[in-house]
């Protein structure tokens, strides 16, 4: 089907934005249009603001309107431990459990030569001038269990382990309600080492 140009270009600036397919852009574009003129215009002026105030926090390079962020800035925060993620998302997942309280280290990647991605691509030098600047007693590698997060953390962990602190790896496993019998050899192996004593 053609559609006209203008709902052919919003339905392809849809399309762009990550897990939205042609269906699933065709529909939103549908809705803005129904939208009252008054939340399109308050809509696109979010964006924009977001995209214009939002930058990275110059210690932990999280996503924020302050600087430094709103998790460094925290005086109740423990300032001892630090969780390396590779992503914001991955910091906004760890946040939504409220019971993490110390602070973060955001990579913005992580290791991938196929992609061309090598240490000196991400934010592993400010780590490690955060680990020197700052005492420091435990270090968590809060990476996704990829082959990209594998090498990320055997990295990190060889580089972090003449600082003589804690480093730990989140556990990895079964998620909540699903069955052994359908889990891969890698998701029970990683439930089989996480295992903990009760």
């Amino acid at each position: 089907m053609e559609y006209t140009k203008p709902l052919a270009k919003l339905i392809e600036y849809f399309q762009k934005l990550p897990s939205i397919g042609p269906k699933t852009a065709q529909r939103l574009a549908l809705h803005v249009l129904k939208m009252p003129e008054n939340e399109v215009n308050n809509f696109a002026n979010v964006l924009i603001e977001a995209k214009t105030t939002i930058s990275y926090c110059d210690i932990c390079f999280n996503m924020s309107s302050t600087n430094p962020c709103e998790i460094c800035s925290n005086p109740s925060r423990n300032k001892s431990i630090i969780c390396v993620v590779a992503e914001t998302k991955d910091l906004i997942a760890i946040e939504k459990t409220n019971e993490y309280n110390g602070l973060y280290h955001v990579l913005q990647g992580l290791i991938s030569p196929i992609d061309g991605i090598g240490p000196d691509d991400i934010r592993i030098k400010e780590l490690l001038f955060r680990v020197t600047q700052d005492t420091i007693s435990e270090i968590i590698l809060a990476l996704n269990p990829s082959v990209e997060g594998e090498a990320t953390s055997l990295y990190l962990t060889k580089l972090l382990k003449p600082f003589n602190i804690k480093i730990s790896r989140i556990a990895f496993g079964l998620p909540m309600g699903s069955e052994l019998e359908y889990a891969d050899e890698m998701t029970l192996l990683k439930a089989l080492e996480g295992r903990i004593e009760l």
